[in-house]
């Protein structure tokens, strides 16, 4: 069915990522000559490791351009499992990996080969928009629950439990958090995994900011239950988010149907991106450990520039590269917040309604831009502040 101008009514159930406006408005004042600093998406400034680069290029120079199989290629499949061993003393069978062209599509694979019309899936409030926006777009249901900036973001398990009814298929997490920056620790997910076995539900993990953590290292879901789907991928911590790889990690009775999805939809990762993606996992560590050296500078630094301003940051965030902080002291309107502040200050931030309910008041801040350019921006947004008393 569609609506009265012909557009699909399954187009309106995707809500609007406001941020992607922020940055086309950000791009048109630059190309009027504005000098724009650019705190608002989560793109890595660093180049992506040469040695990642160097086996892209000999892989095209050797031939592999074409199709793999849809699963991905085995090594890379194998490069994944040996990870999954080095980093959190779990070893996932190969079979049960599926590669996808960046998380997304992972998102894609997962919720469609585990939703029927009218199964809820359980998820932060605030949370990364696309995981609504999937659920609600395959016939699903997402149920928010409120996460508390005095909380870290993390989950009150009672509330979680609460939340879930006869139709509920999974609890979606997300640690290190976008937008947030909380980090679920062993704790959280071994409490979630027992609600998980205790309702006979589905925990879906979004682990695509692992390696950015702080404090500690990042815990898999997979360390507390094999009732769990993973999701993972090269963008952010390998600086990768241009090349598009990703992977799905399912209980083997979801893979066959995830792989038939991505056979109609994607066919396959690309050939020569799958083999730079093994290099990443077995020879880029250092370059991760650098990076994420470089990102706590920057958060150092921004989180109590930021509270010397008048923004709130209740829990300093330990992982990722953003600060959720709570703006209402400069306005209740976080779209309206984020628009005045880039014509006005020159700086580009992510309103936090985009992130649902609980967001509304505060803004994103990304650190993933220079040292430099937040020094930059903390002057403008300070001096933006001041003018307005």
């Amino acid at each position: 069915m569609a609506d009265a101008e012909g557009v699909s009514n399954r187009a309106g159930l995707i809500r609007p990522f406001i941020v992607m406006d922020v940055v086309a408005r950000s791009q048109e004042l630059e190309a009027q000559g504005h000098d724009i600093v650019h705190m608002e998406i989560g793109d890595p400034d660093f180049a992506t490791p040469e040695v990642i680069v160097r086996a892209a290029e000999e892989a095209m120079s050797s031939g592999d351009t074409g199709y793999t199989q849809s699963l991905g290629l085995p090594d890379l499949r194998e490069a994944i499992c040996g990870h999954m061993q080095s980093a959190y003393g779990v070893k996932p069978d190969s079979g049960h990996i599926v590669v996808t062209q960046g998380t997304s599509p992972g998102m894609l694979l997962l919720f469609g080969s585990l939703l029927d019309p009218g199964d809820e899936v359980v998820m932060a409030d605030p949370c990364y928009p696309a995981y609504p926006n999937y659920v609600s777009f395959l016939g699903g249901v997402p149920v928010p629950v409120r996460v508390r900036a005095e909380d870290g973001f993390r989950f009150r398990i009672g509330e979680v439990e609460r939340a879930i009814t006869p139709r509920t298929r999974a609890l979606m997490l997300n640690s290190p958090s976008n937008p947030t920056g909380g980090v679920l620790g062993p704790a959280d997910l071994e409490a979630l995994a027992a609600l998980a076995e205790k309702h006979g539900i589905w925990l879906a993990s979004d682990e695509i900011y692992h390696g950015l953590q702080f404090e500690g290292r990042s815990h898999s879901v997979l360390e507390f239950t094999d009732r769990a789907f993973v999701l993972n991928g090269f963008s952010k911590a390998y600086a990768m988010t241009g090349w598009r790889l990703g992977y799905l990690i399912a209980p083997r009775q979801f893979v066959r149907p995830a792989e038939k999805i991505q056979q109609n939809f994607f066919l396959c990762a690309n050939h020569f991106v799958q083999v730079a993606g093994a290099v990443a996992l077995l020879r880029a560590q250092d370059d991760v450990a650098r990076m994420r050296a470089a990102y706590d500078e920057r958060r150092r630094f921004l989180v109590p520039a930021l509270r010397a301003m008048g923004l709130e940051v209740a829990v300093e965030p330990l992982g990722a590269f953003y600060v959720f902080a709570d703006a209402h002291a400069w306005g209740t309107d976080s779209v309206e917040l984020a628009g005045r502040l880039l014509e006005e200050a020159g700086v580009a931030v992510a309103p936090g309604a985009d992130f649902g309910p609980g967001g509304e008041g505060f803004l994103r801040l990304s650190y993933a831009t220079s040292i430099d350019r937040l020094r930059e921006g903390v002057v403008r947004l300070g001096r933006w502040a001041a003018e307005r008393r």
